[in-house]
């Protein structure tokens, strides 16, 4: 078998920079995860970035680092960072304070 990925999951670690704190970036993070069946967590870092992690199928994942492209409706995001991961096994997808 030359598939080393169980149901092809992976883990991408995501920072976005841009206007992403104090609008709704979390929460419509957490809201678009969990549509999309991803597990994971977001958080805002204090250089006012956000952080994610996404884990799930490829084709998710991959649907979850395009969103944070435009991210909440009044979010103004100017950079997106991906780093992929060996997943961790997270579950669900929650919003870190």
């Amino acid at each position: 078998m030359t598939n080393e990925r169980p149901d092809d999951g992976m883990r991408a670690h995501v920072f976005v920079s841009g206007t992403v704190q104090g609008v709704y970036y979390r929460a419509t993070t957490r809201e678009t995860a969990r549509e999309a069946g991803v597990d994971g967590w977001v958080t805002n870092l204090d250089d006012g970035r956000v952080e994610a992690v996404f884990e799930g199928p490829e084709v998710a994942v991959e649907s979850m680092v395009e969103w944070c492209h435009e991210g909440s409706p009044a979010a103004d995001v100017s950079d997106v960072d991906v780093e992929y991961e060996e997943p961790q096994g997270e579950t669900g997808f929650e919003i870190r304070y």
